[in-house]
């Protein structure tokens, strides 16, 4: 299952019958693996990356850093459930270091980012401070790099 679990993650669109081909294994094999690992919650989607830079998207990504006062027998979870309900929040993370959560999230401007954090995220009882910050360009996400240097134009900034 971890070999195909692999082929997945590193390419989405990728049917049973490719899968087999690539493993030398029956489409039947990869088909039952990949049904056993969606009911068994391992595998929990399949994404897409796309530059939406180059696709005309015209939005904000921000990395928001939230100190919690985690809550007794339940610690980070339940404010972090709080958190990640919200539609703004793309992703959030538990975090070592001098905040508690990491939140990635997606909004239409800089305004509306700040909205954000100032009537949503900040009015939870059980955060005590946020760290806003904002994402400038992409260079790689999730194993894929965004935009290379041609040659020609590598070589020449090294002349």
């Amino acid at each position: 299952m971890k070999r195909v679990l692999k082929l997945l993650e590193n390419d989405a669109s990728l049917g049973a019958g490719q899968i087999a081909l690539l493993l030398g294994v029956g489409e039947a094999d990869v088909e039952r693996d990949i049904a056993a690992a969606r009911r068994e919650g391992i595998l929990l989607g399949s994404r897409s990356v796309i530059n939406w830079e180059k696709a005309g998207g015209d939005y904000v990504t921000a990395m928001i850093e939230v100190r919690v006062t985690p809550q007794r027998g339940e610690g980070f979870d339940r404010v972090a459930e709080r958190i990640y309900q919200f539609d703004e929040v793309e992703s959030l993370y538990l975090m070592s270091g001098g905040y508690d959560l990491q939140a990635v999230v997606i909004g239409k401007s800089l305004k509306d980012v700040a909205r954000f954090v100032a009537e949503k995220l900040s009015t939870l009882e059980q955060v005590t401070g946020t760290c806003t910050h904002f994402l400038l360009k992409k260079y790689k996400e999730g194993g894929v790099v965004y935009a290379r240097p041609d040659d020609a134009q590598e070589r020449v900034a090294y002349l």
